[in-house]
């Protein structure tokens, strides 16, 4: 092979091996901020085959279970259990809540999975629209009554079936 040849393979190589490189550092770094979406179900039965670790960021939804809301009166700590069709997870959350959130409102928390079946949540997000709800978490919610906002105004409690 002539030199020049030899050359320009070098320089081509050394190009792929940079962006190659490159590519990897990209992908490493988008893995660590990704945030799987679970159920309350799925936290406990896994997704997919895969149960979620503890110290992993993670995102859930579900209903907020009726009377389990808990305002610590000295800070803006609140606890609460959400649901959907199996057993319920405990979320921790330190600052102030959505004003759409209610009990038996559909939640969205992101934070870390502390305990087999307690989160610590970074942000906690409410329903926008009661009649909307994703498919893969309507799915997961089937037999639970949603408590319209109307309803949970004149003292209308959630039902569970």
């Amino acid at each position: 092979m002539n030199p020049r040849r030899q050359k320009r393979l070098m320089v081509v190589s050394a190009i792929v091996l940079v962006l190659g490189a490159a590519i990897g550092m990209t992908l490493y770094a988008l893995s660590q901020s990704i945030d799987l979406f679970y159920t309350p179900s799925e936290i406990f039965d896994g997704k997919d085959g895969n149960v979620p670790q503890v110290g992993q960021r993670l995102r859930i939804g579900g209903m907020v279970v009726p009377g389990s809301v808990k305002r610590d009166q000295e800070s803006l700590a609140v606890s609460f259990d959400l649901v959907d069709t199996g057993p319920a997870v405990t979320v921790s959350y330190h600052g102030i809540l959505p004003d759409l959130f209610r009990e038996g409102q559909g939640i969205v928390a992101t934070g870390v999975l502390t305990q087999s079946n307690h989160i610590e949540a970074h942000e906690v997000l409410a329903k926008h629209d009661e009649e909307y709800m994703p498919p893969e978490l309507a799915e997961k919610m089937k037999g639970i009554k949603h408590v319209k906002p109307s309803e949970a105004a004149y003292g209308a409690s959630a039902s569970y079936n």
